[in-house]
């Protein structure tokens, strides 16, 4: 069975998990509509990507 050759402290435990936080997701702001939508998403108010309608549009 494995067992751990010394503790490992909580700095060093810290240390490790520092890259695993969640980071908020980035928005960016539709150049043909205005409209914030995510990177490399379809816009869904215009139901546009990349300049084109891939979706209808939905009416508010």
């Amino acid at each position: 069975m494995a067992v751990p050759k010394s503790k490992v402290t909580r700095a060093k435990r810290g240390m490790r998990r520092a890259h695993d936080a969640l980071g908020a997701p980035s928005f960016i702001e539709d150049r043909e509509s205005g409209n914030l939508r995510r990177n490399h998403h379809i816009d869904l108010k215009a139901g546009t990507y990349r300049g084109r309608q891939v979706l209808p549009p939905q009416d508010d």
